[in-house]
């Protein structure tokens, strides 16, 4: 994956806290990148993302902490001598005059010119155009330029620079999703080959998919950091971010994927769902919704039902498909059913617990059209639909129906 070596960060930022007038901004920051490595700094809006990049670069002197890049302290080091280190690509691609895509790329070589050196050094600069894929619009003025072909122009600018680190900040904030990915690719591949790259970026899909490490930044401190899994997957992202997050795989990367998930109310009522398949899946979506807390099985593994009811954190008993449900897989259904206020019995696959008649038992037979309705038993337990002698006391045919059924149950008032 990339190069890490064992000699000083690449860059390091020991306990970094910066107001603006009275407003604190940072918070005791601590951050260490080893050469060849990508973090991404994620958080939400407002977080000091800009900020500690600002510090990371020079541009800022935090008030307290310090910097160092290759460990030398920044504040010890001349601009121009941070430049040929560290290289930035700024979150508004804005130049403000009408300079060509080859005249913003040159800029980057100003930190290694003296001011008496007027000779040319192309070469970084053809270097530069042709990573980026610039070439072709080398003399278009860059203000007549998509967002896309200014980041990327921006870019070159700072690979022109030469520098062993580049920071940027929000590289994809006014990009298409192709342009996205092309640009972290590209920033993928410079630290494959050994450069630093540290970026705040607000998608967090993008950061897990290329970045090996990412730090979760929220009110000025870094509350998580790790592997992408590890921290999409911690309670602080949800806290950072005001909101329940679900972390799944994206199916063609196999990078994690996460899900805002909406704002659910807060009711009583626990319901015990049997029977998976399409219409499982959405008895489990809907009470989930409406604020329920569910648990589920025993299902086959592997059925669509089981899977959501794992990515929303419900309690739930699997069993391997395609054979008869295990006496214990049986006992523990029937420990999670017996503490439901209600059964809800879906016409997929499963086995209905052994507490029908002590719990009221909700029977829900979509018939609006879902795949696996009603009229097409599931190859559950022996092949059956999940009834058995169930006392159904009421069967629904709509969502609406369902919440209805259970909200009776349950005592919960209707909306």
């Amino acid at each position: 994956m990339s190069h890490h070596s064992h000699g000083a960060p690449a860059v390091r930022a020991e306990n970094i806290g910066h107001s603006f007038g009275d407003v604190p901004v940072l918070d005791g920051v601590d951050l260490s990148v080893d050469p060849g490595e990508f973090v991404a700094v994620v958080g939400p809006n407002g977080a000091g993302k800009t900020t500690l990049l600002r510090t990371l670069n020079g541009v800022l002197d935090p008030d307290e902490g310090r910097v160092t890049v290759g460990g030398d302290p920044v504040a010890e080091l001349s601009a121009r001598a941070v430049s040929r280190r560290v290289g930035t690509v700024p979150q508004h691609s804005h130049v403000g005059f009408a300079f060509s895509t080859e005249q913003v790329v040159e800029m980057g070589r100003t930190p290694h010119r003296s001011r008496l050196d007027w000779s040319s050094d192309d070469e970084p600069v053809e270097r530069a155009l042709e990573r980026t894929e610039t070439v072709s619009f080398r003399d278009r003025p860059v203000d007549e330029l998509s967002g896309g072909e200014r980041q990327r122009v921006l870019l070159a600018r700072a690979l022109a620079q030469e520098p062993s680190v580049l920071v940027l900040d929000e590289p994809t904030a006014s990009l298409d999703i192709n342009h996205q990915i092309g640009m972290l690719r590209v920033v993928r591949e410079l630290v494959e080959e050994g450069k630093t790259a540290i970026a705040a970026i607000h998608d967090l899909d993008l950061a897990a998919r290329f970045c090996e490490r990412l730090c979760l930044l929220a009110d000025g401190e870094i509350r998580a950091r790790g592997e992408p899994d590890a921290v999409l997957a911690a309670d602080e992202l949800a806290t950072a971010f005001g909101t329940r997050t679900a972390v799944t795989r994206n199916p063609v990367t196999g990078t994690p994927a996460v899900a805002a998930l909406p704002d659910r109310p807060d009711v009583d009522g626990r319901v015990h769902v049997v029977g998976g398949g399409t219409t499982g899946e959405r008895v489990v979506r809907a009470l989930w919704r409406a604020g329920f807390d569910l648990s589920v099985g025993p299902l086959p593994a592997g059925d669509r039902t089981a899977a959501l009811a794992a990515e929303l954190g419900c309690p739930s008993v699997t069993a391997p498909p395609f054979e008869p449900v295990s006496a214990s897989h049986r006992e523990a259904a029937t420990e999670l059913a017996s503490e439901a206020d209600a059964l809800v019995v879906s016409d997929g696959a499963g086995t209905v617990p052994d507490v029908a008649g002590r719990s009221p038992c909700i029977r829900a037979a979509f018939t609006d059209g879902t795949a696996g309705g009603p009229t097409t038993p599931a190859r559950g337990d022996g092949g059956q639909p999940p009834t058995g002698d169930v006392g159904v006391d009421r069967s629904v045919e709509t969502e609406a129906g369902l919440l209805d059924a259970v909200g009776v149950v349950c005592g919960v008032e209707p909306e």
